[in-house]
């Protein structure tokens, strides 16, 4: 059963959805062929909800559930469309994922959202794609995405694109790489130098350090001496607070590093968790995150209809819900193909527009933020267009 959602007070929200839908309609997908199935989209379209519930971790069932009802609030926020969700636990097991996703399309789904942990998200896509059925993850791994699967999450090559395209915009364009020797920090390492060649920036030297407090420690000399030579305007960073973010922003100032001459950037979120604001060595700090405007409604809208925070990503099955609805509504048959999802016009989510590209990856609109006496302020905010400034 569907919790009963109050109406959207907020107007921008509830331009925010109906734009979704407004926007592909004006697209004529008829032509639009491509991988996938066909569907009715005069009758209630079937959609398959992988959420990591039922394996008793306490933070899967809190994840799963904020992924439910996001999905339920999409839903209720659509006009005109009409979606079947049908809910199906993985466990956050691959195996699992594999034979709900086969399940789901033997029950008739028309497309799949979900699963979250990259290993479910590609054995699911697995066990259905001889079936033509396309899967919208949840995941931001970029290894996992191709052919029938594709990610949701924000990634590191789209975060890594925005930041390095603002900081070369403003002059920051000699840009200096710190990673972990993680297959994470390593991954996010690729992003930002592909991001710098793609943007015309420069690139002033990449350092890496093992995934240790002595790791680090050891390895901040040298890119001080470095971060000091006159020839780097920024120094990427790809730690988060459970790595080395707070040793590299405290130690590298106090081996003389100038804050005023050398920007610090987080290729991840500074601002999750909240405490991380706080740390001294994040202030003046660059890092991207989505729309905070919609993003915010949408927390405030989801705190009052189910009495609890939203989970940090249990907007992407809002986001997922609204482009299923905004392609059912443009009324063609084959609104769920690889094609159709790959449309150049997008979306728009509670996270911002977005859209989804053939390799199976995402580009999403992102603001970049400066951390300011403990908290964030937009500098440059999220595009609303594909096309413009950010892209």
């Amino acid at each position: 059963m569907f919790a009963v959602l109050p109406k959207p007070r907020n107007l921008l929200l509830r331009l925010a959805a109906l734009a979704s839908a407004l926007w592909l309609a004006s697209c004529d997908t008829g032509g639009i062929g491509g991988t996938g199935p066909r569907i009715n989209t005069d009758a209630p379209v079937p959609v398959a909800l992988l959420v990591p519930g039922g394996g008793g971790n306490s933070g899967d069932e809190f994840l799963a559930r904020g992924l439910r009802q996001a999905a339920e609030m999409a839903i209720a926020d659509l006009q005109g469309v009409k979606i079947d969700l049908r809910v199906y636990n993985t466990g956050g097991d691959p195996a699992q994922a594999a034979a709900v996703a086969a399940q789901a399309v033997n029950d008739g789904a028309k497309i799949i959202l979900g699963p979250v942990f990259a290993e479910a998200a590609n054995a699911a896509g697995r066990a259905v794609a001889a079936a033509g059925i396309n899967v919208l993850s949840f995941s931001n791994n970029t290894d996992i995405a191709g052919g029938n699967v594709f990610v949701l999450g924000p990634t590191f090559p789209n975060t890594a694109n925005r930041l390095v395209s603002y900081a070369a915009r403003v002059g920051k364009k000699r840009i200096m790489v710190v990673n972990e020797q993680t297959g994470a920090g390593e991954a996010g390492a690729r992003a930002i130098v592909a991001a710098i060649a793609r943007n015309g920036a420069l690139s002033a030297g990449n350092f890496s350090y093992p995934f240790s407090q002595e790791g680090v420690i050891n390895a901040i000399p040298a890119i001080a001496q470095r971060a000091k030579s006159g020839e780097v305007d920024a120094i990427f960073m790809t730690s988060d607070t459970s790595g080395a973010l707070s040793y590299l922003t405290q130690l590298l100032p106090e081996q003389g590093v100038d804050r005023a001459q050398v920007q610090f950037i987080g290729l991840t979120r500074w601002d999750i968790p909240p405490s991380t604001l706080a740390l001294p060595g994040v202030q003046g700090g660059w890092f991207a995150l989505p729309d905070p405007g919609l993003n915010g409604q949408f927390a405030a809208r989801y705190q009052a209809a189910f009495n609890e925070p939203p989970h940090p990503i249990s907007g992407l099955a809002y986001d997922g819900i609204a482009a299923i609805g905004a392609l059912v509504r443009a009324g063609h048959e084959n609104a769920l193909t690889t094609a159709a999802l790959t449309q150049g016009a997008g979306f728009v989510g509670v996270n911002g527009i977005f859209r989804l590209l053939s390799d199976g990856t995402n580009e999403r609109g992102l603001a970049v933020a400066e951390v300011r006496n403990n908290q964030v302020i937009v500098i440059d905010p999220a595009p609303r267009s594909f096309g413009g400034a950010g892209f």
